[in-house]
């Protein structure tokens, strides 16, 4: 390993656990100045692991942690002059690297357990790759890890040696004993460890995935005789820690989470029982900020956890899963780059002065997560226009908070920075089952354990208040939380639904006190937000805001947006003023629409949304658009549709220049379509009487008007106006159907042969006909008879 350092400045290093890699490998790295010149910086991925390595160091040198080897975290340090093995927990590296990225003093720096895959330690490595390209050819850079797929990490490297180790481990069994849902509770847990204890000597090391399934598991197994029953997370304090690390005088079952697969050794263990499941950090849509998600834990992290029971003699692991679904589980841990929200590692792109195309990555980072990250960081106000950090954004750079919580906190004046902690940890946590929505309401009754983790959020940000400040002095939630959430502003809509700023709705019971509010903060709203045909989110937390809030929080992010709109209620158009953010309305006015083009384009789709049915249409109007569809139809040789779907495509062409000057309905009810079809006839209106004349001239001179809109040409004619003609009419080159008419205007006969009906059915019409109207005329011979009418008064 040190000469695959010193011929390459990189290494990876893949050793089996038990094999010692993270507390020899760095002080062997002492013993040969000549591959390493300077202090050995050590990344262990958490706190409690952090301090076991140093203080399993400092021993094996015969002194203390803060001596040879010190121990570095984001709330702990202990180091001194003559330190030279230096761990440190990931977020460390990326702030040193951020203050001084030439790392004056480090020789080398070594990223302990990588398979675990955090997105802290992914930003570190990409950093340390680019400062050693950039300023520090000198730096030895070493990834170690007992499960790892080291083909594309040595890639990374520069095509880095790989050293490989097997280690001291022992032979493991492993035994399948399946859950019966598949879904291991604390009671199959516990049955399990009874099980291993029962089997042989030595210690318990359990995994589940959090705390509350270590603090359920534990109370299943109660008080075994002779057994202590230990729980061990990163939240516990650093004696309870210890304790649950160190080998006792009597027997040990640990409950753990996946703390112990890899970060830390669990003395004494030769038994481990693994519910085959593991809690990672994603995207929370209902809140923005990351939140623990339980899934499958990989192949590799089950190979990890095995490889406990084998530090010290053969054991046993026993897997809460079938062997047969084993295969379908990921072969290695999902990087947490892949899901976890980018805020910060954009933010700290931005400080380092980089794009992320210009950095090394095992797995680059998402663009469509990155892009909104980069987008929430301009509303938080951490990056500028051009994407470039602000004093803001560096100051929240500088916190280890998330980028929003950084902005709730900052936001407060410092007499209230205690209250915007209480605020800040409140979000930090999932909402209880059953808890108020209301910020307000749930700071009031905050417990100890709330005030707590404030305290220790100060301290780890750096922040004070200063002297005399009450630490439960009051403050209003709404402008705090407007601050790190000005994404999720809600403006009401009646009834305890409001309308989101990106989109979409939310909702509160109506019973609610916040149902009245007009403005509300939500930071955490559960479900799909809305949209078209879907309910309305659940807000499960959220404050409320009055007017001035909102201004302050979307200031700059404020548009003018003018449009005209159909009022239904009015029936007209009407030209609508807003002053808007997203979908937040903040301003309406309403009025008369000025004339214009935009005017003449909303009553042009006004028109053609409705089918062109408030246009003035008349029945000349519509007798040429029969005539003129007749010639499309049947004429062909490039006639233009006129039926209303064409004309509605082609409204453009010649309903906006009617429209020009328009501003309303009354303008609409003023045109006439039968000027727009002669227009879109061109030089084809003349032609259309000769293929579809509107009339037929019979044989008294009377014209009759052609029916266009069937298969077949039609005129409707009174068989007294009939009298005389001898010939079919005829009307564009083709026989008309000729309906004859009683005087009352009853169809008698449809005929095609005006002479043979004369000639032939003619007689029985004639007979019936004189009999019903005797006043008129009715002769034997039609085609000899003259056109005549009844006078008025009665006679022939």
């Amino acid at each position: 390993m040190r000469a695959a350092l010193a011929a390459t400045g990189t290494c990876v290093l893949q050793a089996a656990p038990g094999a010692g890699k993270t507390t020899v490998v760095p002080l062997r790295l002492l013993d040969a100045p000549a591959v390493v010149e300077g202090r050995v910086v050590v990344l262990e991925p958490r706190r409690v692991a952090a301090r076991a390595a140093a203080a399993r160091m400092a021993a094996l040198v015969g002194g203390s942690v803060g001596g040879v080897v010190g121990v570095t975290t984001r709330d702990h340090r202990r180091t001194g002059p003559s330190t030279v093995v230096e761990v440190v927990t990931e977020g460390v590296l990326t702030r040193r690297l951020q203050h001084d990225p030439s790392l004056p003093g480090v020789g080398a720096v070594v990223f302990d357990e990588w398979h675990e895959r955090h997105l802290v330690a992914d930003l570190g490595l990409a950093l340390t790759l680019d400062a050693r390209a950039g300023l520090r050819p000198d730096l030895r850079v070493l990834v170690m890890s007992a499960t790892l797929d080291t083909g594309p990490l040595a890639a990374l490297l520069g095509g880095a040696p790989v050293v490989r180790s097997a280690g001291r481990s022992h032979p493991v069994t492993v035994e399948w004993s399946p859950a019966a849902d598949g879904r291991p509770t604390a009671r199959d847990v516990a049955a399990a460890v009874r099980a291993a204890l029962d089997g042989g000597a030595g210690d318990v090391l359990a995994f589940v995935p959090g705390r509350r399934e270590i603090g359920d598991t534990v109370a299943a197994l109660g008080r075994p005789a002779g057994v202590d029953v230990l729980g061990l997370h990163g939240g516990l304090p650093p004696a309870a820690q210890d304790r649950a690390l160190r080998a006792g005088d009597r027997r040990r079952v640990v409950v753990s989470t996946d703390l112990a697969e890899s970060s830390v050794t669990v003395d004494g263990v030769t038994a481990v029982v693994d519910a085959g499941l593991v809690r990672r950090p994603v995207v929370d849509v209902a809140t923005g900020l990351p939140r623990l998600r339980t899934g499958l834990a990989s192949q590799a992290a089950a190979d990890q956890r095995a490889g406990r029971a084998g530090r010290l003699a053969p054991g046993r692991a026993i897997r809460l899963w079938a062997e047969a679904t084993h295969p379908a589980r990921p072969a290695w841990p999902q990087p947490e780059i892949a899901t976890a929200d980018l805020a910060d590692l954009a933010l700290q792109l931005a400080v380092w002065g980089a794009a992320p195309g210009d950095l090394a990555w095992t797995d680059p980072p998402p663009p469509a997560a990155l892009a909104a990250a980069a987008e929430l960081l301009g509303e938080l106000g951490a990056l500028d226009a051009g994407g470039r950090p602000t004093t803001l954004g560096r100051r929240l750079a500088d916190l280890p908070l998330h980028p929003r919580l950084g902005a709730v906190v900052l936001a407060a004046p410092p007499a209230a920075r205690r209250a915007a902690a209480r605020l800040a940890a409140l979000l930090a946590e999932p909402v209880p089952p059953g808890a108020t929505a209301d910020v307000a309401d749930r700071l009031a009754g905050a417990d100890a354990d709330l005030e707590r983790r404030a305290a220790d959020l100060l301290r780890r940000a750096g922040l004070h208040t200063p002297p005399g400040a009450s630490p439960g002095a009051a403050v209003d939630p709404g402008p705090l939380l407007a601050a790190g959430y000005p994404d999720r502003l809600a403006q009401a809509r009646g009834g305890g639904r409001f309308r989101l700023r990106a989109g979409g709705g939310a909702a509160v019971a109506a019973t609610d006190p916040l149902a009245a509010a007009s403005w509300l903060v939500a930071p955490d709203v559960e479900g799909g937000a809305g949209g078209p045909g879907r309910a309305d989110g659940r807000i499960r937390l959220a404050a409320a805001l009055d007017r001035a809030d909102v201004e302050g929080a979307v200031a700059g992010r404020v548009e003018a947006v003018d449009t005209l709109v159909w009022d239904d209620a009015a029936g007209d158009l009407r030209r609508v003023v807003e002053r808007r953010a997203g979908a937040l309305v903040l301003e309406r006015s309403t009025t008369r629409p000025r004339p214009g083009p935009a005017t003449t384009a909303a009553l042009v789709a006004r028109a053609v949304a409705t089918g062109l049915a408030d246009l003035r249409w008349t029945a000349a109007a519509r007798t040429l658009q029969r005539r003129a569809t007749w010639a499309h139809r049947t004429a062909g040789d490039g006639w233009p549709a006129v039926d209303d779907a064409a004309l509605a495509a082609r409204a453009g062409e010649w309903l906006a220049p009617a429209l020009a000057g328009a501003t309303g309905a009354a303008d609409l009810a003023g045109v006439d379509p039968a000027a727009g079809i002669t227009a879109l006839l061109a030089g084809r209106a003349r032609q259309l009487d000769s293929v579809a004349p509107p009339a037929v001239t019979l044989a008294g001179g009377r014209r009759v008007p052609v029916d266009w809109s069937g298969d077949e040409p039609v005129v409707s004619v009174r068989a007294q106006d009939l009298y005389g003609t001898t010939v079919h009419p005829h009307a564009g080159g083709r026989p008309v159907v000729v309906e004859v008419l009683s005087p009352a205007g009853r169809p008698l006969q449809r005929t095609a042969d005006l002479p043979g009906f004369w000639a032939g059915s003619w007689r029985d019409v004639r007979k019936e006909m004189a009999g019903r109207y005797p006043r008129h005329h009715w002769p034997a011979d039609p085609g000899t008879a003259e056109p005549r009418r009844p006078r008025p008064g009665g006679g022939r």
